[in-house]
């Protein structure tokens, strides 16, 4: 085998995949929550009440949950590159088809159907990178594609308000009818890419030199010596697995409080202009860029996870408590917003090292998705519990309060009951 360097030959698969995954879970995020800005045109125009955005904007999470976990079960089945494809194409079609719901019961329906649609892409992009990290570098690497979140926090705020103000009434569309339109295509284009560019795995990687690809191919299997290959039917019985699908959930609470419900935060601080609005939205996404990628490569070198992953959850759950306090004050908000945007996105990638790191093989596919499916119904319970509590009460803020508690208590559960991640 040739004498291989593997900074350098990790660097080259890094520069390979990352770039490429990073732009797909961009257009992912973006169709996925440009409701939250869509919400600022759609809701008067439709007369949608608080209420019926946060359940269409969390009903997706439903058919998410459903489909998840056979998804994933199928990528590992017929492969990545056609499965990633068929994923991206479809959720494209599905956002962009959200231009004619006129209705609350059309609004719900298209969401469900992009959960659909999207159920399998982050899981499965998480089982993906397993194929050719091990352990010990993927925090890293999961943070790095993740940051896909932030940057499209970072570019879709402004994309979004300006795509809403300047496109308002061309062709007789509403600006938010062109929002879903124009962030919807990149996607369909982007998974017709997928089918010429992504490898299914090391084997089939011409980029490689056979010496590479030996050397990739032991390192992943030494990795996954380490891991347990449950039957199925052990792994829905495993309460390790549960335990994680909690604190997921808990976590994920905090992210789609902050993903769906930030813009009108920035707006109800006296902000009115959708363009400026998104403008200010990107702040708290810029920082949380950087912190989510230090906090990941802090984690990789010390070796150690709950901490840092309890630590960036109380941040996180600060964050929103204070954006409570300073809601009708643009600056102190918009700080207390980044230092919660900041804690949320930065327990991601500290968390999927906990579950890719003690399961293998058809476990690991089913077992990531079960994870994030179950964790992933915080997305429908968030943005629902926000807005009901909204109507109810003429404020957000005990809505958010309880998204606070959420991350709170995921960051305890991980501090007091994750004590041995290489078990289950």
């Amino acid at each position: 085998m040739d004498k291989i360097n593997p900074d350098t030959l990790y660097g080259k698969i890094s520069r390979r995949l990352i770039p490429f995954l990073f732009l797909c879970y961009v257009a992912a995020y973006l169709d996925r929550v440009n409701v939250g800005f869509a919400k600022l045109g759609m809701q008067a125009d439709l007369q949608y009440s608080d209420t019926v955005y946060g359940l269409g904007a969390g009903i997706f999470f439903i058919g998410y949950f459903l489909f998840e976990v056979p998804s994933n079960l199928l990528m590992a089945k017929v492969g990545a590159r056609i499965w990633i494809a068929r994923i991206m194409v479809s959720w494209g079609l599905i956002s962009a088809a959200l231009m004619f719901a006129a209705t609350p019961a059309s609004f719900y329906v298209l969401r469900f159907l992009l959960g659909v649609a999207e159920a399998g892409f982050f899981p499965g992009i998480i089982l993906y990178l397993t194929y050719w990290y091990p352990a010990g570098r993927r925090a890293r690497i999961v943070a790095l594609f993740m940051s896909g979140v932030a940057v499209a926090g970072v570019v879709g705020g402004p994309l979004s308000g300006w795509i809403m103000r300047a496109f308002d009434g061309d062709l007789g569309l509403k600006g938010w009818q062109w929002l879903f339109l124009l962030e919807g295509v990149p996607s369909v284009l982007l998974g017709v890419w997928t089918l010429f560019y992504l490898d299914d795995g090391i084997r089939g990687a011409r980029w490689l030199s056979e010496g590479e690809k030996q050397y990739l191919e032991a390192a992943v299997a030494a990795d996954g010596g380490e891991r347990q290959h449950l039957p199925l039917r052990r792994l829905f019985a495993s309460g390790a697995v549960w335990l994680l699908a909690l604190v997921y959930f808990l976590f994920v609470m905090g992210l789609y409080g902050v993903s769906f419900w930030l813009p009108q935060l920035v707006r109800n601080t006296g902000v009115q202009d959708v363009f400026q609005i998104g403008l200010l939205t990107a702040v708290p996404y810029g920082v949380a860029a950087v912190a989510m990628v230090l906090a990941a490569r802090h984690s990789d070198r010390s070796g150690e996870r709950r901490r840092h992953a309890a630590i960036a959850a109380f941040l996180g759950a600060a964050g929103l408590a204070l954006c409570t306090w300073y809601g009708h004050d643009t600056l102190p908000a918009l700080l207390a917003l980044s230092l919660a945007t900041a804690g949320i996105l930065s327990t991601f990638p500290i968390f999927w090292s906990l579950p890719t790191g003690m399961l293998g093989g058809a476990a690991a596919a089913a077992g990531i998705a079960l994870i994030n499916s179950v964790g992933n119904l915080a997305g429908f319970a968030s943005p629902y519990l926000v807005g009901a509590v909204k109507d109810a009460t003429g404020s957000p803020a005990i809505g958010i309060y309880l998204v606070a508690a959420s991350l709170a208590a995921g960051g305890v559960l991980v501090l007091a009951c994750v004590r041995r991640p290489s078990r289950i």
